[in-house]
């Protein structure tokens, strides 16, 4: 994958308001004012996108696919894929970002195999050639994608549940209508493969603090070729994406629980608080109390 292609983070380069978040959800249209109609190629590192477009003629760019269709139409874009788009000023939609650990621990929770599996390659879903039954799943996700549009909008109780439900039903109805597009599509792409392969990985031993050659050795690859795989994709070493997720974490922990400090690093594996704190500041600029302290006021 060519070094060129700029990973954008929505939360750091749209709204730093989600700068930490692991999921971001915005209409269309505010994003089209934003980044324009025209989106050249790009790429989310470690999220995957659904674009959903309500009307006009869509230009999409996934990977090696290239699709000119009408609207309504739904895109799912898997973590790392390359995509770009050009769309008309009044498409109107929906544009949801999952981290894709959000996407593992769902599949995880028992959404099964043939799930995971439409969910690693990317789709192109329209109302063209659909059954009565497969038109009532379009008309699911089109429910599930306007009641994340509302969650997203208001601070109600329970918020974060019934979004990760509403994420969970979205999932499973893109991968019902996409395996019934996308029969005989293979997923060409080893690099992306490892790549997702190591960020699983993280997910499961981050807390662990495993040590490159334990990744490299459960990958079967060399720590030089996974050195290379990562700064293609992420521009970032494999390291630093081990660290950015431990941080990741501790920020979560820092803003959405009332943990100790002192509680936060045993819990992310740390055995000394002072080495804690000495690695939150390294990588963020400042202090665990600090930052806790600004995500309140």
């Amino acid at each position: 994958m060519d070094n060129w292609i700029p990973n954008i983070v929505l939360g750091q380069d749209y709204d730093k308001r989600y700068a930490d978040s692991l999921i971001h959800y915005d209409e269309q249209t505010n994003l089209a004012n934003f980044f324009g109609n025209e989106m050249p190629v790009h790429r989310h590192a470690q999220f995957a996108q659904l674009h959903f477009f309500k009307q006009g003629p869509i230009s999409f760019h996934i990977d090696d696919e290239l699709y000119r269709v009408t609207g309504p139409v739904c895109f799912f874009t898997p973590a790392a894929t390359p995509h770009s788009f050009r769309v008309e000023a009044n498409t109107g939609g929906h544009v949801l970002t999952i981290h894709q650990s959000i996407i593992w621990k769902l599949l995880k929770e028992g959404l099964g195999r043939e799930i995971s599996t439409e969910l690693s390659k990317p789709s192109c879903i329209t109302t063209e050639h659909l059954s009565t039954a497969q038109l009532t799943e379009w008309r699911q996700l089109e429910q599930a994608l306007e009641a994340i549009h509302l969650e997203w909008l208001e601070s109600r109780y329970g918020k974060s549940l019934a979004l990760e439900s509403w994420i969970r039903i979205t999932l499973i109805l893109i991968s019902r209508l996409s395996s019934r597009r996308n029969e005989g599509n293979q997923i060409s792409n080893d690099e992306l493969y490892l790549f997702n392969r190591f960020s699983d990985l993280i997910e499961q031993h981050f807390k662990a603090h495993w040590a490159l050659p334990q990744y490299t050795a459960e990958l079967g690859i060399s720590e030089n070729k996974l050195h290379q795989l990562c700064q293609n994709i992420s521009g970032k070493p494999p390291k630093r994406l081990i660290q950015d997720r431990t941080i990741q974490e501790a920020k979560l922990l820092l803003t959405m629980t009332e943990q100790s400090i002192r509680e936060i690093c045993f819990g992310l594996g740390f055995s000394d608080p002072a080495y804690f704190s000495r690695y939150f500041k390294r990588l963020t600029g400042t202090t665990a109390k600090r930052y806790r302290e600004s995500s309140i006021s």
